[in-house]
């Protein structure tokens, strides 16, 4: 056994374990999606994902793509470098109840995040293939100043999501392959904000002196709702020789419906006395405020589905150096109608409206044959998002959005090859008008108003291997 083989395969655990451990959730495609399942799709913009197959990262793509690898052992691993953009500028907000200080517009809401990905596909005998794949399908992060303007909306959000994925392929004939994989998926779910204790308090007319004075402004309690669940899906998908030039697939992802526990803490201030606070009148908001019931530490649970896909996708080679592909792809995101989380009770702790929308994303692509160990490649797609203006939150101010993306195949031997890529995302311009929806919550959360200025940065590398 060569050196290179024998360090693939101590390397391989290791690697494998690092996906599933670093993960980092930030959403390059719309909604919080991550297609940087690999880097050699990635100057393409994803274009042909679903017919593309060469090398082990058609585990996730498409697990057809596995009879169609070349003879022996394949290897990838990749890391996608995420770096998204998130600007909030203000245009008339309306402050919460008891709340007088804005806080100014959150800073930049997005930073660097990797989304490393590996696979390894063996044959099993001349028709039937094995593979199994690490990534991370979705993902979301974004983390405005902790004092900002929308800060009883939304401080921190965090979304990971870890996926082993074993496969199978068959091939059926020299024109069609078909394959099968499973999906063992974990989600863990970070959402913080702050509570307005101050429209808390003052909601009690005994407080109402202290309240028109001022001495009970501005109270806020930070808060984070933690938890985690693992479920089961699967994915699908076929791939047609149409010709000796042309080449269809047709893949599918299940939905992946979650049931996440964990708890909610409050970070509750302790009220001082002072001015025309008393003594006495401070134990008594600290005891109101310890024995509230909605500000209580404690177990919470949240049901979310995450969406299903279909992806269409062509190649066709033109000629010995020129390639052309194409993907048209559905995402099921209107199982997303609100974020509700509950108490283990069963008492209602937050309702978020989400009313997410079902969405198209259209990839156009090329690769170009520069030599014998150079391939370029480049690329192009529309991407919907599912979020539309009236129910826009700052946890995903999101837009759709325009990819346009270069990249590079170097082959290293007969039997490796690196490549690179980079995308950058042109996000929609987009507006936000997010009041919670009723008269209620914009007393607790103020009116955020104002636009969002938005982009995302993708760098890619990725190691490949047959043995």
């Amino acid at each position: 056994m060569s050196q290179k083989k024998k360090a693939v395969r101590k390397l391989m655990p290791g690697l494998i374990l690092a996906a599933l451990a670093t993960s980092a959730g930030t959403a390059g495609a719309a909604g919080f999606q991550l297609l940087e399942q690999n880097a050699s799709g990635l100057g393409n913009a994803f274009a042909g994902s679903a017919v593309v197959a060469d090398n082990a990262s058609t585990v996730f793509f498409n697990p057809a793509g596995m009879s169609l690898l070349p003879s022996g052992k394949h290897f990838s691993a990749s890391l996608d470098m995420v770096r998204p953009q998130v600007k909030f500028a203000d245009s008339g907000s309306i402050l919460p109840l008891g709340i007088t200080r804005s806080g100014g517009n959150g800073g930049d809401a997005g930073d660097w995040a990797p989304v490393p990905a590996v696979y390894f596909v063996a044959p099993i005998d001349a028709r039937w293939s094995f593979g199994i794949g690490a990534g991370a399908p979705f993902g979301l992060s974004t983390d405005y100043d902790k004092s900002w303007q929308g800060r009883f909306h939304a401080t921190r959000s965090d979304v990971k999501t870890f996926n082993i994925n074993p496969s199978v392929s068959y091939k059926a004939d020299d024109r069609v392959s078909l394959g099968f994989g499973v999906d063992y998926q974990k989600i863990d779910a970070q959402l913080a904000s702050t509570a307005n204790l101050s429209a808390a308090l003052c909601a009690n007319p005994a407080l109402g002196a202290l309240c028109g004075a001022g001495a009970l402004s501005n109270l806020g309690a930070p808060v984070r709702v933690k938890g985690s669940d693992w479920a089961w899906g699967y994915n699908l998908g076929v791939i047609v020789q149409l010709s000796e030039r042309t080449r269809l697939g047709l893949a599918h992802r299940s939905s992946v419906k979650y049931h996440v526990t964990g708890n909610v803490d409050f970070d509750k201030p302790t009220i001082a006395a002072g001015g025309l606070i008393s003594p006495a009148t401070a134990a008594g908001l600290n005891a109101t405020l310890a024995a509230a019931p909605s500000l209580a530490n404690g177990a919470v649970k949240l049901n979310i589905e995450l969406p299903d896909t279909v992806t269409l996708s062509m190649s066709h080679r033109l000629d010995e150096r020129w390639e052309v592909l194409g993907d048209l792809a559905w995402t099921g995101w209107s199982k997303i109608q609100s974020l509700d989380i509950y108490r283990s009770n069963g008492t209602l702790l937050s309702a978020t409206p989400e009313h997410w929308r079902d969405t198209l994303r259209l990839s156009l692509g090329a690769n170009y044959q520069l030599s014998p160990t150079t391939k370029l490649r480049m690329g192009l797609a529309y991407d919907q998002s599912p979020v539309g203006d009236t129910y826009r939150t700052p946890r995903l101010p999101d837009g759709d959005r325009t990819w346009l993306s270069i990249g590079a195949q170097f082959k290293l031997d007969a039997n490796s090859a690196l490549d690179v890529g980079y995308a950058h995302l042109f996000v929609n311009k987009v507006g936000i008008r997010d009041n919670g929806h009723s008269a209620v919550n914009q007393a607790s959360q103020g009116y955020l108003i104002g636009n969002y200025d938005n982009a995302v940065d993708i760098l890619g590398i990725q190691y490949s291997l047959a043995f």
